[in-house]
């Protein structure tokens, strides 16, 4: 190969040749010229450069593996606010969801697993325009006609049926629905599901009675406004399901691991009734943080105050957290109306009991402080987590 560098070197120092013609001549003169530019370029460098990123200088989370674990509303929440910082984020879902339009597909599909949870995490992710997390999160109108509501997309989200179609195009891979929707939306980050096994969730009352299906425990308060028994114990059928591999190494390779917010027996306990990755949480070198409850809920978490939802964590994980993040802010009357109505009031925060569990216990005033339903700020929730100083 000849080096044109050193030839048009060569080629400038040497004298202009005798030519025959004008047109050789000039071809000889536009020769040279090109070797000229060459020669006059800046040498090129084949190491491999590194290109600037758009996080701040010297900013100690960028690329900080986070995994959240949980479901619904309340992992929602946080992961809408997470993606405003330049973590890694890995967002492991429960799958025992049983209501809604993902128990229609489940019904219709025999083999199909629980989507709510999973699309609500996509949207929360999400970075591509109001549009697209409109269309995930829209649901269709539901009918009056029994017959039509039955076989039709009437109460379907309209999100469950892309991913369906996604999955159904993928040869049935859940997991490559997931990255194909993570695409569309544009997510910042991943979600993935705790298991790829269909379970159900199953509580153990005090009376020796047992609820099995995530939305029979779900409203069971709801139903009855009397005394209620107890839940002593809480299960997944079958028991000991593998663990999701994507789930585990995630675990494995964090830097913190956030659990909750969110119900304690529907959202947060059936990720950690699956062997493995309570296994891989306690043996995981990260932080391990528990985010607790704003609200006790009737049929629930009846008469708990806060290190009653840490000991429940710490027996379902078989270990312990690193921190606790708890709620002391107050709620406006008509919010503590409204909860009180169902059995409902903010979870008494014990904090000598708390300090003997926890090495590191954060209480601080965490709830929004609208007229709604009592909800996490998600700032002031991530605050708490990565406090500010060291973001």
């Amino acid at each position: 190969m000849i080096d044109l560098v050193e030839d048009s070197k060569q080629v400038n120092a040497v004298e202009s040749p005798v030519f025959e013609s004008t047109r050789d001549e000039q071809a000889w003169n536009k020769y040279v010229e090109r070797k000229r530019i060459v020669s006059d370029e800046p040498e090129i460098s084949h190491r491999r450069t590194s290109v600037q990123g758009h996080h701040r200088t010297g900013d100690r989370f960028a690329g900080r593996r986070v995994v959240t674990i949980g479901g619904g509303t309340g992992t929602f929440g946080l992961l809408s606010h997470l993606k405003k910082y330049p973590f890694n984020i890995s967002a492991i879902v429960n799958m025992s969801d049983s209501g809604g339009s993902s128990r229609r597909l489940m019904d219709e599909f025999r083999r199909q697993l629980p989507l709510g949870d999973l699309r609500m995490s996509l949207v929360a992710l999400a970075h591509n325009g109001a549009l697209w997390r409109e269309i995930f999160m829209h649901r269709f109108e539901q009918s009056n006609d029994g017959e039509v509501k039955e076989r039709g997309v009437g109460g379907h989200s309209l999100g469950n049926l892309i991913l369906k179609g996604l999955q159904d195009i993928n040869n049935d891979d859940l997991l490559l629905a997931l990255e194909d929707a993570q695409e569309l939306l544009n997510c910042s980050g991943r979600v993935i599901p705790v298991t790829l096994t269909q379970t159900m969730i199953c509580a153990d009352l005090e009376d020796g009675s047992s609820i099995c299906d995530e939305t029979e425990i779900d409203t069971r308060g709801e139903k009855n406004m009397g005394a209620l028994s107890p839940i002593v114990r809480v299960r997944l059928e079958p028991e000991g399901v593998p663990a999701c591999a994507q789930a585990v190494r995630a675990i494995r390779r964090a830097d913190t691991i956030i659990i909750g917010p969110g119900d304690m027996f529907t959202s947060l306990l059936p990720n950690l009734l699956v062997p493995e990755i309570a296994r891989a949480v306690r043996e995981s070198e990260a932080e391990k943080v528990y985010v607790c409850n704003l609200m006790i809920k009737h049929g629930e978490t009846d008469g708990y105050k806060a290190s009653d939802f840490v000991r429940q964590i710490h027996h379902y994980l078989g270990g312990r957290v690193d921190r606790v993040i708890v709620n002391d802010g107050l709620f406006k009357p008509d919010v503590l109306m409204m909860y009180a109505e169902e059995k409902g009031e903010p979870v008494f925060v014990d904090r000598a009991q708390l300090a003997r569990l926890v090495p590191n216990v954060v209480i601080e005033h965490l709830n929004l402080e609208g007229d709604g339903p009592a909800r996490h700020d998600p700032e002031r929730l991530v605050r708490a987590i990565f406090p500010m100083e060291d973001m």
